[in-house]
């Protein structure tokens, strides 16, 4: 067996035995500037507990280019999180539940996943997947939906190339929702992605999508 993996990630394993914990790794604080006149901002707190916790609230609005608040853009949600990680020499494993409540539209979910992500072979990792989503829609249908899904992913970390399968069942429908996804990191800030939905159907459909990031 291999001793290293591009599961196996040093700086997490740095952070879990920092003596110290800085007040600024606390804080949570992401403004965003999504469009020209749009904005959201992501705030809260995290307490670096065995189950890491976290909570907060996200915000957003949007202008018109006369600066008048545009009606249905605001958005404030609550939202809280906690997470169990464990990792040993070769594998890595993480449970967690969150919560989110619309607070203009009176919707929330709450949602309990579980992955484990370890060396299946010289050549191969794998990464399992699996979460339930409960939802409760309060301005449509005025119900509550429960959705499971399972997702199955292996990687070859030499070549940065990943073969993923998923499935999801909703109570809403109680349809079966399946897709294949082939990924292909082509250099470190360009990503090639095909997928195909519902393979199995006559209502499968593909996308190809290529993705550059910029970092400044």
């Amino acid at each position: 067996m291999r001793t290293t993996s591009s599961l196996l990630l040093l700086p997490a394993a740095l952070i879990s035995f920092a003596p110290r914990v800085y007040a600024e790794n606390l804080v949570i604080w992401t403004p965003v500037k999504v469009s020209e006149r749009s904005y959201k901002a992501t705030m809260g707190f995290r307490l670096p507990t065995e189950w890491e916790t976290s909570a907060g609230a996200d915000i957003g609005l949007a202008a018109s280019k006369g600066g008048v608040l545009l009606g249905g853009s605001e958005q404030a949600s609550l939202w809280g999180k906690i997470t169990k990680v464990s990792v040993t020499p070769a594998a890595r494993a993480e449970r967690s539940a969150s919560v989110r409540v619309d607070t203009l539209r009176g919707s929330g979910a709450l949602m309990l996943s579980r992955s484990r992500s370890w060396i299946f072979s010289d050549t191969l990792d794998m990464v399992s997947t699996r979460f339930v989503q409960v939802r409760y829609d309060a301005v449509d249908a005025r119900q509550t939906f429960v959705d499971t899904s399972q997702a199955l992913k292996l990687i070859q970390p030499w070549t940065g190339t990943s073969i993923s399968a998923a499935a999801t069942v909703s109570s809403f429908t109680g349809d079966v929702t399946s897709s294949l996804a082939l990924n292909q990191i082509i250099l470190p800030d360009l990503n090639l992605s095909a997928t195909i939905s519902n393979p199995g159907s006559s209502t499968r459909s593909g996308s190809v999508n290529v993705n550059y990031r910029v970092t400044w």
